[in-house]
């Protein structure tokens, strides 16, 4: 089985909850391929009951349960259970020691038996007679959220836990391929935080061997991988998957994108927050601003491999269906560092709280960009210190040779004499670097070592 790693606090949460002497509900939800299943399987014990809910009717649904309880009660899969309630009502009646019990994909059981949810409330509501912990997962986030997080929800309320299994973060994927630090800052920014990926990738001697078997191929596993994410949450996959393209390729602006598809800003306000909820995207504003203030937004792919296949994938379905791969692929490695480099200083912008800069903590980091008084200017890296005294910014460089560490410090603190929001603070610079020489003396340069070290925090 593929190397489990990571996920501690996730596993710690649940065990204490589970092994509470009272009975819990607990809801555990999060994008398809996170590793949620395996999670959950990871904390049950071989006496608790784990149930794989399909698209069958709730009838075949309710037999299959059944089965897999009659391998801790002996004949509980003779009787055929004619609802819900009977089922569960029988399964504590005869359960002689506290368990848990696991439905996975629970939307599946909730499309086949709407009642469902009011089945579980009634259970629920009478939780000092229940001899079972109930854990319920899902995929589709949207649902999941709506079962129990709408306030008109039967289960509205009643959860003692709600678990987001979020992708994992970049130092895990090295732990799994055992490459290089640089190297797994690549292959990041290719397949993100997806354990499943990361299972496929480890599969292929290297990484553009994966990405022709997997991606670049028409009968590749990942070849249809977004629709099959936007079909657990989204009724119109077409308009999704077109924002996505547009937005991989340039289209960053609210304006931009409104005029690409023909239709005022205004109708895209619900299709932009839904594909934000879901972690497809992200808005992004200077440091400093205001985030209701969106007339400077701009919109980004937040999940790398999503990046990757909207930029490269969708263009050219057209060569990847005709074998014409070759030459695709040898475009793409010439290209690559550039590609790298957008991950690579989103990496460093998350890992900036966990860093000490001349012994300062720095909050979030964002990116800045605007006028200032000397001109037009971006710096990549911003953030301040918690007392409000000190600006960190930063300037991330990904390329095969070694830069001039000394210059770019120079070119830097240059940027940085006119910023707007820096007045009366002290500015901190830092060079987050693919490379660096260390034996420059200077201080407050990171490499792919450090940023990976911090992401483990």
């Amino acid at each position: 089985m593929f190397e489990f790693v990571d996920r501690i606090l996730e596993q710690e949460r649940l065990k204490k909850a589970l092994g509470s002497n009272s009975a819990k509900f607990l809801v555990v939800y999060g994008r398809r391929r996170c590793g949620k299943s395996r999670l959950i399987r990871q904390i049950l014990f071989s006496h608790d009951l784990y149930f794989m809910a399909d698209q069958s009717e709730a009838s075949q649904q309710r037999a299959l349960l059944a089965k897999i309880i009659s391998t801790v009660i002996t004949g509980f899969d003779k009787i055929a259970y004619p609802d819900w309630e009977t089922l569960f009502d029988n399964l504590n009646a005869r359960l002689q020691n506290k368990t848990t019990l696991c439905l996975d994909e629970f939307p599946y059981l909730v499309k086949s038996a709407p009642e469902l949810p009011s089945v579980l409330q009634k259970m629920l509501d009478n939780k000092d007679s229940l001899k079972f912990n109930l854990l319920i997962c899902g995929s589709s986030q949207q649902l999941m959220q709506g079962l129990v997080m709408d306030s008109a929800a039967p289960l509205f309320g009643r959860a003692d836990e709600i678990m987001k299994v979020k992708p994992m973060q970049a130092p895990y994927l090295q732990t799994v391929l055992k490459c290089g630090d640089a190297e797994s800052i690549e292959e990041y920014s290719v397949w993100g935080g997806v354990p499943r990926y990361w299972e496929l990738r480890a599969t292929e001697e290297d990484l553009f061997s994966a990405l022709k078997y997997h991606l670049f191929n028409s009968q590749g596993i990942l070849y249809d991988e977004p629709l099959r994410l936007f079909l657990d949450d989204m009724r119109d996959t077409v308009h999704s998957f077109t924002i996505l393209s547009l937005v991989a390729n340039g289209c960053n602006r609210l304006s931009e994108i409104a005029a690409r598809l023909g239709k005022p800003a205004t109708h895209l306000s619900a299709p932009l927050e839904k594909l934000i909820m879901l972690g497809y995207l992200e808005r992004e504003i200077p440091f400093s601003e205001n985030y209701k203030n969106g007339k400077r937004s701009l919109y980004k792919i937040a999940d790398p491999f999503l990046h990757f296949y909207f930029r490269y994938i969708v263009p050219n379905r057209s060569y990847i269906e005709t074998e014409q791969i070759d030459d695709l692929l040898t475009h793409i490695k010439s290209h690559f560092s550039e590609y790298v480099s957008f991950e690579w200083e989103k990496l460093c912008r998350k890992a900036v709280p966990f860093l000490k800069i001349n012994d300062i903590r720095f909050g979030h980091a964002s990116r800045w960009w605007g006028k200032t008084s000397s001109g037009e200017k971006e710096i990549d890296i911003v953030a301040e210190s918690a007392d409000g005294k000190y600006v960190l910014a930063g300037e991330c460089k990904w390329n095969e040779n070694t830069q001039n560490a000394e210059r770019l410090f120079h070119e830097l603190r240059e940027k940085t004499k006119d910023l707007p929001f820096a007045t009366n603070k002290t500015i901190v610079t830092a060079l987050f670097m693919k490379k660096a020489n260390r034996d420059e003396n200077l201080s407050n340069i990171f490499i792919p070592a450090d940023i990976l070290e911090a992401l483990k925090k």
